[in-house]
Parts: structure tokens; sequence; C-alpha cells
């Protein structure tokens, strides 16, 4: 039999390379992660909406109700004690919300966070100049938040229906709704575009992420902001379509910017 001698100097390397081979078969270590879910209230004064029921009273001394309420958040983004920050997009960079629909209420979110301590929690209210494409939603629900070409294209940020007493004491439509504005000239032509969308962050939303843990978010959109600070919005004034007008969008965008709150967080 014929034999294979090994020069020394590779015999003495043979454990090393045998170390190696088995070290770049492991698989890599783990990264520690959790799982974020928000669940999305809506509320009057600090009560669920009755919805469909005019008995509320704004801030101007309208009396109103609520039929629906359908919205976009995006370029959601959890901020760290150290600075850095973490876009939630894995999946989608955007979540939204319909009270005619149960399923839109809680975000199950896609992504694996990190495990951190985070600070707050900031999002864009509706899309900005960038993301706001028209078409880029077929399938409803989603579709259906679309805004009219004419009027500047892509999606509501909010729709916000709601019936209110007028001054003839009938109850009349109101399509709060905020998108895209429009600049006019003296004879009613579209001269531009005024982007009202926003950015803002949940007050109190501080929470820390363990290794598989799970935090659950209660959100909560407080409807009367949306008429009262910085801006006394009175229906009576502005009337029941504002999409339309600028000024009125300008306003209800200037108060929206303190309409959500955190109604708790839990770590499980």
């Amino acid at each position: 039999m014929k034999r294979i001698f090994l020069p020394l100097f590779l015999m003495a390397m043979l454990p090393a390379l045998l170390l190696q081979i088995s070290c770049d078969g492991d698989d890599p270590e783990p990264q520690p992660y959790g799982k974020l879910v928000f669940n999305f209230h809506h509320k009057v004064d600090g009560v669920n909406i009755i919805f469909d029921s005019i008995m509320y009273t704004n801030h101007a001394g309208n009396v109103f109700g609520v039929n629906e309420i359908q919205y976009f958040l995006s370029d959601i983004t959890l901020h760290k004690k150290d600075g850095s920050s973490y876009l939630i997009d894995a999946w989608k960079d955007y979540v939204y919300v319909d009270t005619d629909i149960p399923s839109t209420l809680i975000w199950e979110v896609f992504d694996s966070i990190p495990v951190s301590d985070y600070d707050s929690i900031s999002f864009t209210f509706g899309f900005d100049q960038n993301k706001n494409q028209s078409f880029m939603f077929v399938n409803p629900p989603e579709n259906g938040m679309v805004w009219p070409e004419y009027l500047g294209g892509g999606y509501h940020y909010l729709k916000l229906n709601m019936k209110w007493i007028g001054q003839g004491g009938l109850p009349q439509g109101n399509a709060f709704h905020l998108g895209i504005g429009q600049i006019y000239d003296n004879q009613g032509n579209i001269t531009g575009f005024v982007h009202n969308h926003f950015k803002a962050s949940f007050p109190a939303s501080d929470f820390s992420m363990v290794d598989k843990g799970k935090v659950t978010i209660d959100v909560v959109m407080n409807v009367e902001q949306w008429f009262k600070d910085p801006n006394t919005f009175d229906f009576d004034v502005w009337g029941g379509d504002i999409m339309q007008n600028q000024s009125a969008m300008a306003a209800a965008s200037e108060n929206g910017r303190d309409v959500f709150s955190i109604s708790s967080i839990s770590n499980k």
C-alpha cells in the first residue's frame, strides 16, 4: 500500500484548519429582537366615541357627531435613548386606520424590533410629498382614500366624516378631510399646491424592548383636539367641506399635532 506523507508544517497546521472549517459552518448567533403591536382608539373628551350620534360639543360650541374616521400614518420611527433611531419599514412604511374596519385598529408590526431602550415614537400624519403618489394603492380599502387629481392628487391624509347642527338648527354633513391644498388666483384657477402633512410624536411613548418580548402600545386619537389649540375651528365659519379651502386645512393641520396620546404601554 502506498503511503502519503504530509510535510511537518502542514501537520502542525491541521488542527487549526479543522477548527476554522468547523467555525465557518456554525450558524451566526441570532440577534436579540422583540415584537411591537399598536392598538388604535378614538375618543371625544376622554370617552370612546359613540358613532352616528350627534351628542358632542366642540370648542367653538358646535354640536356634532362622528360617522367614521380614516387616516394614514407613515414613517413611524422609534428613537433610541442613545440618539439613534429605527424606521419601521421592513414590510410597509405606513399604517392605515379605519374605524369601520376593526382589523385596521390593531397593527402587529412585521419588523423584528431590536432590543433597546426607546425614548419616543415619531410619525408623519399622512404622507410627505415624495411618497404621496397617485395610483400607489390599487386595492381597497386604501385606494378609497384617493385625493382628486385636479386638487393635487395622491391620497387623503384624513377623512373625518361627521354631522353637525348648523345655524338653521338642522343636521348638516361635514367632510373634515385633509390632503394636498391648493392656491387659487382671482379667477379661481389653481396656481399651486400645498402639502399639509405634518410630523409629530406620540407623547410619553418611551418603552424598553427585551429579547423575545412583546410591547403593546395603546394609541388614542382625541377627536376634539382637531377643533382647538391653537385654532378654534368653528364649523359655522368654515363650513362642511374644507378640501378646497387651504386656510381651513392649514388650521386643522396645526391642531392635529396634538391629537394623539398614549393611554398605556404594556410589556410581556
